[in-house]
């Protein structure tokens, strides 16, 4: 089993909040600071760089306007696709 900070499924998730992020018309920079953290917080988590947790996926979803069931079932989606 690959390292889940370079797994196919946290590359997929980064994808999806990134894709979310754009779709709100938001960049990197309004939105950390809509989470009240430094622009390379947002960079490094989408880089895959760092991973996020539970919580803060939670917050993220949040401060972008999505609700994070969306995409854990597209995240869900594109396991399932995959196997």
């Amino acid at each position: 089993m690959p390292k889940s900070l370079r797994s196919p499924r946290q590359h997929r998730l980064m994808e999806l909040l990134i894709a979310a992020r754009r779709d709100k018309g938001l960049t990197q920079a309004t939105l950390a600071e809509r989470l009240g953290k430094p622009q390379s917080y947002v960079a490094k988590y989408e880089t895959g760089e760092r991973r996020i947790d539970v919580i803060e996926f939670l917050d993220i979803t949040d401060a972008i306007g999505i609700n994070g069931n969306v995409i854990l079932a597209a995240l869900d989606d594109a396991s399932k696709m995959n196997h």
